[in-house]
């Protein structure tokens, strides 16, 4: 397929040259041109209207500021360019899956919410599980582009927005999860039990999964840079799940508590960390008490 790819962070690097590598025809563009370049087999354009056009395209772009100020504010809609499909895969609040659906119904471009759950590394390596919602008629037009990216792609209907409300119900539980090993480790910690001993023990019994292994591990050493999964990105989705959950009525507290350790943790300058040094929060309070 001919293949528009805008947004080319590091997430959006690895899904790009994954498709390129299938075969595909790869054109990027991204707000910082250099981030486009240098990526096997995919071409760089000049301007994101080039990448909007073809058979697909693929936006990955860092939260709603930005895609709207790539998608509407800058008319690519309302351009010459007709996508076959607009596949949506960043990380947005359900308020602007349920805009952008409108608005793409108005133009008459096919839109279908992807967002994916994986680091840059499995990005790479065409293992993202992807989370589908949108018009079964271009989902299955989309077919091999989500193939070439993902492991497996979950459907979840024809309205965009719910796979917008999994993947922030998703994230909502991963970072339930590192605050818990966070919180855990201190307490241990505070008895002269290693953090890192205790995290052996939990991630290789009862809570032998991905995220307590991957998390973990990086908890364990220290470890939080480079950044697989931003801390200031995941305040971003416990904010946007915040908002989704209050305008469904449903109350959300330990979302709250999550929104505040991830505040101070930014707020002592761990936003461009991984996502993992959340844990350090609960370890400085035990210091400072």
């Amino acid at each position: 397929m001919d293949v528009g790819f805008i947004g080319m962070g590091r997430m959006g690097r690895g899904m790009a040259a994954r498709l390129a590598q299938q075969g595909h025809t790869v054109r990027a563009w991204n707000r910082s041109p250099e981030a486009a370049q240098g990526v096997p087999g995919v071409a760089a354009v000049g301007s994101a209207a080039e990448a909007f056009r073809g058979d697909a395209v693929i936006t990955m772009l860092a939260d709603d500021a930005a895609l709207e100020a790539v998608l509407v504010q800058g008319g690519l809609l309302d351009g010459a360019g007709r996508p076959g499909v607009h596949l949506g895969m960043s990380t947005i609040s359900v308020a602007l899956a349920e805009r952008l659906t409108a608005i793409h119904e108005r133009a008459g471009i096919p839109y279908v919410s992807a967002p994916v759950f994986g680091r840059p590394d499995v990005a790479e390596a065409g293992q993202l599980n992807i989370v589908v919602a949108g018009p079964e008629a271009s989902v299955s037009a989309a077919a091999s582009l989500l193939d070439a990216m993902g492991a497996k792609t979950w459907r979840y209907g024809e309205e965009p927005k719910r796979a917008n409300a999994v993947k922030l119900a998703g994230n909502f539980m991963l970072i339930s999860a590192i605050e818990a090993m966070g919180e855990a480790c201190a307490f241990t910690e505070g008895h002269g039990v290693p953090g890192a001993e205790f995290l052996a023990l939990m991630s290789n019994t009862i809570f032998a999964a991905p995220v307590y292994k991957n998390y973990g591990a990086a908890i364990a050493a220290g470890r939080y840079e480079p950044p697989g999964f931003g801390l200031r990105l995941g305040a971003k989705d416990i904010r946007l799940a915040l908002q989704a959950g209050e305008a469904a009525g449903v109350p959300m507290p330990f979302a709250s508590v999550l929104r505040d350790g991830l505040i101070e943790a930014m707020a002592r300058g761990d936003g461009d960390k991984d996502l993992a040094a959340l844990a350090e929060v609960s370890r400085r309070r035990r210091a400072d008490r």
